[in-house]
């Protein structure tokens, strides 16, 4: 009987991490870029009290066998890359990547960290940066005095500037690629790191080697669906209180079998 009670405790754990998961989902449903995590689990060990196919008596043999499983556990958790809706802003430095294919911004640490978030900003060194000031890699240095930022779908960054016919060229946008995104590590600041699962990165020019193109003046929303949240939280809700409701159970049984006389 203490069996069922630690196998049902084990449920709730699994459920309560499903929730834990489905609760950041909906969180950062405004975030842009954003990519949603479902949790996947597994069952734990199976105590096999008779296996199949033992020996029954001379020349025979069981056709199944006696197990009972232990409870469950959370495998892990799985991100969504699926692109979610562009948002046309106007903005002239934000950008979205249609298709594959994440931005690269350079870390305080020397590592890259990559996202799909593409509000850009420039600092007051006149470098492209994201909304938390790590700089696009490579880098790209915008003119002091530039009056309009132009960004083609292969990544190229030009800038109209006094005393200029045509706009100067001050840079490329790359985008990296990865041969398993799910194996990416999520960071702060709405990045992912590479992760040995993930492989290294492959960087190249938008619109190449498999990779998206750019869209200047649009942003990618969070690709999280919240009546689809809204259902799995109903669904983990009522799974850990039927959890619950086994522990009451074993534990009215234990009642009963104490106060045989």
């Amino acid at each position: 009987m203490m069996r069922a009670l630690s196998t049902a405790a084990t449920g709730m754990e699994a459920q309560q991490t499903r929730l834990d998961i489905t609760a950041n989902n909906i969180a950062n449903v405004s975030t842009p870029g954003f990519k949603k995590s479902r949790a996947e689990f597994e069952n734990l060990l199976v105590q096999a009290e008779r296996t199949p196919g033992a020996a029954t008596g001379p020349g025979t043999y069981a056709p199944n066998g006696l197990q009972v499983g232990l409870g469950v556990r959370t495998a892990g958790t799985q991100r969504d890359h699926r692109a979610g809706d562009l948002k046309q802003t106007g903005n002239v430095l934000d950008v979205a990547i249609e298709g594959q294919g994440f931005f690269a911004v350079a870390l305080p640490s020397g590592d890259a960290g990559y996202t799909r978030a593409g509000a850009f900003k420039v600092n007051a060194e006149g470098l492209i940066v994201n909304g938390a000031g790590f700089p696009l890699v490579p880098e790209i240095s915008v003119p002091p005095d530039t009056q309009n930022i132009s960004i083609a779908a292969n990544g190229v960054v030009t800038a109209s500037v006094p005393g200029q016919v045509e706009p100067i060229e001050v840079g490329r946008i790359e985008l990296a690629n990865f041969v398993n995104p799910a194996g990416l590590v999520a960071a702060e600041h709405n990045l992912l790191k590479e992760t040995v699962a993930s492989g290294t990165a492959v960087v190249g020019t938008p619109g190449e080697n498999g990779t998206g193109t750019l869209g200047q003046g649009l942003l990618e929303l969070s690709n999280v669906e919240v009546v689809e949240e809204m259902i799995d939280l109903i669904s983990g809700q009522r799974a850990y209180e039927v959890n619950s409701r086994v522990i009451k159970a074993a534990d009215e049984m234990l009642q009963q079998a104490s106060n045989l006389r």
